[in-house]
């Protein structure tokens, strides 16, 4: 039964984050998203914005990603931003899990965070919130298009009972 429970807790997600605009949901690779919903599996769970990306047919496409060294990449999610004015930085934020729940960083990102209408971060300066489920996220500035909710899909408690 064990081994059960730890295949459930690779394959079930902990937490989502569901897509509010249809640039948010353009924004996520192929393949990462279901529905507007991005899952959350592991934590801290970093966020970023994909650098290599290039115009095809007068769109901006993402370009493979190549692993390099054997690295591990910086970001568990890259999301291409297509504005003029970029709202993701390459490093932006990222959602971990602590004692009193969970907790959302700004990793230094020129733009800011902005959770529920509040600033996180912003100007290389980083920070930290509280993060609940039902919690709305801009990623850059208060007009960014990158909008998503965060879900907290407390499956834990399912598998436990198993």
């Amino acid at each position: 039964m064990d081994s059960k429970k730890k295949i459930l807790t690779k394959l079930i997600p902990q937490a989502a984050l569901e897509a509010l605009t249809p640039e948010a949901e353009m924004a996520v690779p192929q393949g990462m998203i279901t529905d507007g919903l991005v899952s959350i599996r592991n934590f801290p769970y970093r966020i970023g914005r994909e650098s290599r990306v290039q115009t095809v047919k007068g769109k901006i496409e993402r370009v493979e990603r190549p692993k390099l060294n054997d690295r591990e990449p910086n970001n568990d999610l890259y999301l291409v931003d297509r504005g003029q004015l970029l709202n993701i930085s390459r490093e932006h934020l990222l959602i971990e899990t602590g004692v009193d729940g969970y907790l959302l960083k700004d990793r230094g990102s020129a733009c800011g965070t902005k959770v529920n209408g509040q600033s996180v971060g912003g100007n290389d300066s980083g920070g930290a919130t509280i993060l609940s489920d039902g919690d709305e996220i801009v990623i850059g500035t208060a007009d960014s298009p990158y909008r998503f909710r965060f879900v907290d899909l407390d499956c834990f408690e399912f598998i436990e009972k198993l």
